[in-house]
């Protein structure tokens, strides 16, 4: 097994397996691309401490079988997160949000659903305000505005 250098956006660089690596698909075409050059990728969108985050999810799911295709609605449909994904992102929103930021980037289908689900639940069940509150939104809307939202959107509340 080889391994790869990684240059985070801060100019820190990490050798990492390269099986480990290549649960990124921009980092497995980049590396397609460059061949065994020895040269670092350089990730000049991701930092540090993201990175060692992101590599240790990698690292965790290096032997996971492929994602399942985009059709796969029951992976889609649940929020379920496994037991040791959730553990994982239990962090501050910060780096809740840089993690599904660099998942994003890095091309991690399967990161970026689990950052994306533990977001939905954080705001399942729910109201405007308590979700303002979770994530520190202003609320920008008049009361006269919100009332008119509100009257607009009266069919898709429960009843």
């Amino acid at each position: 097994m080889s391994s790869i250098t990684l240059t985070s956006s801060d100019g820190i660089e990490m050798s990492v397996d390269r099986t480990t690596a290549e649960r990124s698909v921009l980092i497995k075409n980049m590396l397609d691309d460059l061949g065994d050059s020895g040269d670092a990728v350089p990730l000049p969108n991701v930092n540090e401490a993201v990175l060692k985050k992101v590599i240790e999810w990698c690292e965790h799911h290096k032997n996971d079988p492929p994602s399942a295709s985009d059709d796969d609605d029951n992976r889609r449909k649940t929020t379920d997160i496994d037991e040791w994904d959730q553990k994982f992102m239990q962090v501050d929103q910060e780096m809740l949000f840089e993690i599904i930021l660099a998942a994003n980037y890095l091309d991690i289908k399967a990161l970026l659903d689990v950052g994306c689900k533990t977001v939905a639940n954080m705001i399942k069940g729910k109201s405007p305000e308590e979700i303002r509150k979770t994530f520190n939104i202003q609320n920008d809307f008049t009361p006269e505005e919100e009332d008119q939202i509100r009257r607009e959107n009266e069919w898709a509340e429960d009843r």
